[in-house]
């Protein structure tokens, strides 16, 4: 059976959020049958304006049952809409999944449905929603979060990550990028607000070198030595490097620099634009061996990011 994917639209809706029905569409295509089925949704049906004025039809929701919803965002917090929460809550439960774009966390939120879960929204509307909902753990460093069958994405363009991610999950990883190739986007975007951390970018198969990852990104501010974690994993350090290096294509030492690294930029996505505590607190010690990796990685200095970020912030333009 065709699975449905519905993307609920109303008034002022980012029309920006139409592009995540395409990566199902590249899907369909690859697949050479009719894998997905889509439509815009909204309250009542018909005629629906999005933010540029551009006018698009849509389905009444309720009409049917839907496999996945997805609930666009808007260019700034949505209306309140206690009619179409009220739907989204109802056919959420005849629904296998459920996801928001951007600032349609807020939607989603009011609906009680991210009571207890984590989410993410647009990076600028993170701390809002954090403390409009409580109950909701809101991680506004990703690009995507998902847990369990309810799933959130940052702003705008992240809809396209999103919906990459849910095609991954239903046809594999490898559809997933060639859909990226196609549309030319990242399979997986490094940078701040990134779910696609380099954890994802290693890819290891076995459990034990995935557990010694995270242990190490949850300890970034260790020494993290080859035997540290290798005595973690309960493994020889001559065995766990050769296991490590054939599994991510590097050693041990780089994968913890990309994680400090990914964690420098996170800081930096967060505000922080103090050099050596950055450093500090993403693991590298001191300053200049901060700068070191960030050039010999990313072909810049930290401080090109920290001006980068501030620029950005104080041009902001949701589009």
């Amino acid at each position: 059976m065709n699975k449905r994917i519905g993307l609920v639209v109303y008034p002022g809706f980012q029309v920006l959020d139409l592009a995540a029905l395409t990566v199902f569409e590249f899907a369909n295509t690859l697949q050479q049958k009719i894998v997905y089925e889509f439509a815009a949704l909204s309250l009542e049906g018909g005629a629906i304006k999005s933010s540029t004025g551009v006018v698009i039809q849509s389905e009444a929701i309720g009409w049917g049952a839907y496999d996945t919803l997805m609930i666009a965002g808007a260019t700034a917090l949505p209306p309140a809409l206690p009619e179409l929460e009220a739907k989204l809550k109802e056919a959420a439960s005849a629904t296998r999944r459920i996801a928001s774009i951007c600032t349609g966390a807020f939607i989603l939120a009011k609906t009680g449905l991210l009571d207890g879960k984590r989410a993410t929204t647009h990076w600028h509307f993170g701390r809002h929603l954090q403390d409009q909902h409580p109950d909701v753990t809101v991680d506004e460093d990703k690009i995507f979060v998902k847990d369990g069958d309810i799933w959130s994405s940052a702003g705008v363009s992240a809809c396209i990550d999103l919906s990459l991610a849910l095609v991954e999950a239903d046809l594999g990883v490898d559809v997933a990028k060639t859909i990226a190739r196609l549309m030319v986007v990242y399979h997986r975007r490094t940078g701040g607000q990134s779910q696609f951390s380099a954890l994802a970018d290693l890819e290891p198969n076995s459990d034990r070198v995935k557990d010694a990852l995270r242990f190490a990104k949850e300890n970034l501010h260790k020494d993290l030595s080859v035997e540290d974690l290798a005595e973690h994993v309960h493994w020889s350090p001559r065995h766990f490097s050769r296991v490590f290096q054939t599994q991510t294509g590097m050693a041990p030492a780089k994968a913890i620099e990309k994680l400090r690294i990914e964690a420098a930029q996170t800081l930096i996505e967060q505000g922080h634009s103090s050099i050596g505590r950055i450093a500090a607190m993403a693991g590298f010690g001191d300053e200049e061996r901060m700068r070191r990796a960030f050039l010999r990685t990313l072909g810049q200095p930290p401080k090109a990011f920290i001006h980068q970020v501030k620029s950005r912030n104080d041009n902001v333009y949701l589009n």
